[in-house]
């Protein structure tokens, strides 16, 4: 199915970023992905083209240094990106998604001036910091804390969080910790963080499966005095907001997913043409025709899950509606159908596949990721049988 076919019209200025995007990564991401991903260094150039381009704060109002656009151009852009490199896309989506929305959301018209702008137009790097240790899906069991100083003045910030994505190189980071344990889930208080502040370090850069130019580390607080008006939106609102973030990123994750199978499914059928066994193209064999048809299928699934968990964003800025079962969906769905289509490449590749020559294996090792950040399938799955059944 295209654009086209869908109960979804996009506009002229939908597919002039879309194409803009597409020539931008075919030309500039895609021939550099294969070095940046064994070299795992931070892609900072292209990453700065993009944002002067408008990709690192596309929903982003233009008075904030944002392209103002819709949550359908997002998808569409992060698509393209992601088609060329998983790890740009990476960065792109922790840039729109969980930083620039959520102080958009919850920040005051000084932090959105002073944080938002420069992150959205490219010139710093925004990071999201929720996870630590021993706390993944589990955020009510963070160590970290945050205790007011007796003046009233800063938070004096301790502890160790995990698996920053970004976290060597970002600017500005968007802390969840404890100011509250004892409230459980309802004492946590989110922090806008800048990391030339003493008290901040980074830590141990993780050595990854895939989107290895993602750069992701620890990061280490010890009596970091983050100021009051640092705060993002009120004390004990961390969890809410941390959560809500999540649903705009998980819509981002699925984009993701949705681009590394397509680049995946168009190798495979290209592929499956050309390469020649017992006489005839193996594309004319059963069985490659079988995941074919199945990676096709499962590909166009994900896009109108993706563009129905955009929708209802959209919808939501008028009805103030949750749309986290609808990001649910899309996250859960189109990551595992990223997993489900290069591991069909790899098989159809066969010893090629498995080849750094080509770029299948890195598609399959990073689709990976998209089953667990920002909630694993496990997760979704819970989030989407409990809003379904109106548990809490």
């Amino acid at each position: 199915m295209t654009d086209e076919g869908m109960n979804l019209t996009l506009s002229e200025e939908h597919r002039m970023l879309q194409q803009a995007t597409r020539d931008f990564a075919q030309n500039e991401i895609a021939p550099i992905a294969a070095a940046f991903d064994e070299s795992g260094d931070f892609p900072l150039e292209t990453i700065r083209k993009m944002g002067e381009m408008g990709l690192m704060g596309i929903e982003v109002p233009e008075e904030y240094g944002g392209a103002g656009m819709d949550t359908i151009a997002y998808a569409l852009a992060m698509i393209e990106v992601a088609r060329a490199d998983v790890s740009h896309s990476t960065i792109m989506s922790v840039n729109n998604s969980l930083f620039c929305n959520a102080i958009m959301l919850f920040g005051t018209e000084e932090q959105k001036h002073k944080y938002v702008t420069p992150v959205a137009s490219g010139e710093k790097i925004g990071a999201y910091s929720l996870t630590e240790p021993m706390s993944g899906s589990d955020a009510a069991n963070m160590a970290s804390r945050a205790v007011l100083n007796e003046a009233g003045t800063h938070y004096i910030i301790n502890g160790r969080k995990s698996w920053v994505t970004s976290g060597p190189v970002a600017d500005y980071v968007i802390l969840f910790t404890m100011t509250e344990p004892e409230k459980k889930h309802k004492g946590i208080t989110a922090f806008l963080i800048d990391t030339d502040r003493p008290g901040f370090e980074r830590g141990k850069k993780e050595p990854k499966l895939g989107i290895r130019a993602s750069a992701t580390s620890e990061l280490i607080f010890d009596n970091y005095a983050c100021p009051v008006e640092n705060v993002l939106g009120e004390p004990g609102q961390g969890f809410k907001i941390a959560m809500t973030v999540l649903d705009a990123g998980r819509i981002g994750v699925a984009a993701q997913a949705v681009g590394v199978a397509e680049a995946a499914y168009e190798a495979s059928v290209a592929y499956a043409r050309e390469r020649h066994a017992f006489g005839k193209p193996i594309g004319s064999f059963q069985m490659i025709q079988a995941k074919i048809a199945d990676m096709k299928t499962r590909i166009e699934a994900s896009r109108l899950l993706l563009y129905n968990a955009c929708l209802a964003k959209m919808r939501s800025k008028e009805t103030g509606q949750r749309y986290t079962t609808e990001a649910s969906m899309a996250k859960l769905f189109a990551s595992e159908t990223a997993m489900f289509v290069t591991h069909a490449a790899v098989q159809i590749h066969a010893g090629m596949g498995y080849s750094k020559e080509l770029p299948i294996e890195r598609y399959f090792r990073d689709a990976k990721i998209t089953e667990i950040y920002e909630g694993t399938s496990e997760i979704q799955r819970m989030v989407i049988a409990r809003n379904e059944l109106q548990l809490r």
